[in-house]
């Protein structure tokens, strides 16, 4: 084949590859956009059925979330730092926020070290959020010792 025997011109082909061009660019794009945006979610989502067990009162479930331990009856002497009683305390009616009534999710950010995501959330209406941290590896949760501001949008 030559170059002048080169095949004719198929202009339905270009522009089909035209198309493909374009739907794997945004399909690179959104999939970009969906990660960035859902990046926190498992920690979201576990702060999230935490704070839901706290609204029903199932201070059991909300411990065996906050410690991610299921079978935390059965080894309480693993929690002598942070008893099922003092979370009570602070989680419960007589805790800093009182009865916790509704919360929501403000969302999160990774720590520097990339082993948690403090994750902002509104208690009662507080004008302050609460950071709660979440440990990527282990699932527990703790207080945050430091504060996290985000940009709702």
């Amino acid at each position: 084949m030559t170059l002048l025997d080169a095949p004719k011109y198929d202009p339905r082909r270009d522009k089909m590859r035209r198309i493909a061009v374009v739907a794997i660019i945004l399909v690179l794009i959104l999939a970009a956009i969906g990660y960035w945006r859902f990046r926190n979610w498992p920690e979201e989502h576990r702060v999230d059925q935490f704070l839901t067990a706290i609204e029903h009162k199932e201070y059991d479930k909300a411990f065996a979330i906050w410690t991610n331990d299921p079978d935390w009856k059965q080894h309480p002497q693993k929690f002598v730092n942070y008893t099922r009683g003092q979370f009570e305390l602070d989680w419960g009616p007589s805790g800093d926020f009182g009865a916790i009534r509704e919360h929501k999710i403000l969302g999160g950010v990774r720590t520097p070290e990339d082993t948690g995501v403090v994750v902002a959330v509104r208690i009662n209406d507080r004008a302050e959020p609460v950071p709660i941290i979440v440990n990527r590896k282990t699932k527990e949760l703790g207080f945050s010792p430091v504060g996290v501001r985000i940009n709702t949008f």
